[in-house]
């Protein structure tokens, strides 16, 4: 048996068309996971106004639909309209990468989180108070998130705080195919490789699985690629793949190799059998777009070796593809976006 009193039903999910908040139990703290300071602080507005945002928050992330249809109260608006901080717009990228519009806003000096790593973060936060508030409030809203909850749970660190690095403005590109004459696509994972795509009129092809970690989808982005390049009717291909980056951010040497391996053997091979098998004459220009070398674990402006083949060449350099032999041979583009002219010329 039992029974529901009067306003219970009220909170349960679904019942006023949002999913429900967390909810938490005693202990404060178990085993990592803890309750939110707000909801000991006794200060029943506040907790109120917190669960209210939690469930906004957990619709809008597990049940777009249901967040859609939902008639808002005076309160879920007010509250809504602080999240949104008037003026700014937030697209949901991959992995750890979005992106936030700041309208009528200005570019501002912001620290890039792989510059920092291990130090405390207190002098490197943003000057600019709207955006440094937004972190720590993301803070207050991620640390015990469900999903970070889970991650706890797993062994996994907790994604508990935005943090807003490469500021800048929308550039205005050149079309690709106006600048060379050629047809082209992007496949990649980054959203900053397919804006510039974007920007340059290429199309972009999207793979499934390709994420942008260490086990991204290596031979269906060449498929794509070759398929590209001999069935659909475009003369460039750009594929990029950021996983050694990514495990050099990492500090893995173990992993960054493996990353570079799955590269040599589960992207470049396929495209260059599947062109060959196609019969297509073709080049192809293998670099990174900058080191990120394990002892450092971020970017440097060191110059990067690159590896260009023509099919239908002798092949005419060194044995081996290494930032050593690069050194060596003699061969230096002082202008590096002068390379790709280089590439598609005759």
């Amino acid at each position: 048996k039992g029974s529901i009193t009067e306003g219970s039903a009220d909170d349960e999910s679904y019942e006023n068309g949002l999913l429900e908040y967390p909810q938490y139990t005693q202990p404060a703290d178990y085993k990592g996971d803890r309750v939110p300071d707000i909801l000991l602080s006794g200060h029943h507005a506040k907790i109120e106004e917190y669960r209210i945002e939690q469930s906004l928050l957990i619709t809008y992330e597990k049940r777009p639909d249901l967040f859609e249809k939902h008639v808002f109260t005076p309160q879920e608006e007010k509250i809504l309209k602080r999240l949104k901080k008037e003026g700014f717009e937030f697209y949901v990228g991959t992995s750890y990468r979005h992106l936030l519009i700041w309208k009528q806003g200005r570019v501002v000096e912001l620290t890039p989180p792989h510059d920092v790593l291990t130090r405390k973060i207190g002098e490197y936060l943003p000057k600019e108070e709207i955006l440094r508030e937004m972190m720590k409030k993301s803070y207050d809203i991620l640390e015990n998130h469900p999903l970070n909850v889970e991650r706890r749970k797993r062994g996994l660190n907790p994604a508990n705080s935005a943090w807003f690095w490469g500021a800048g403005t929308r550039p205005a590109l050149t079309s690709f195919e106006g600048k060379t004459g050629k047809k082209g696509v992007m496949i990649s994972a980054v959203d900053l490789l397919k804006g510039i795509a974007v920007g340059a009129g290429m199309d972009r092809v999207i793979v499934e699985g390709a994420n942008g970690g260490l086990n991204t989808n290596y031979v269906g982005k060449a498929q794509a690629a070759v398929k590209a390049l001999t069935e659909d009717g475009y003369d460039f291909a750009y594929v990029h793949v950021e996983a050694p980056d990514e495990m050099g951010h990492q500090g893995s040497m173990e992993k960054k190799i493996q990353s570079i391996e799955n590269l040599d053997q589960n992207v470049i091979d396929v495209i260059v059998r599947g062109l060959e098998k196609a019969g297509e004459d073709f080049r192809l220009l293998i670099l990174p777009d900058h080191p990120t070398p394990i002892r450092v674990r971020t970017h440097t402006g060191d110059p990067v070796p690159y590896l260009l083949y023509d099919s239908t060449k002798e092949v005419n350099g060194l044995d081996t593809y290494n930032e050593k032999n690069a050194r060596v041979s003699g061969i230096v583009w002082e202008e590096g976006f002068r390379l790709i002219d280089h590439l598609l010329g005759e």
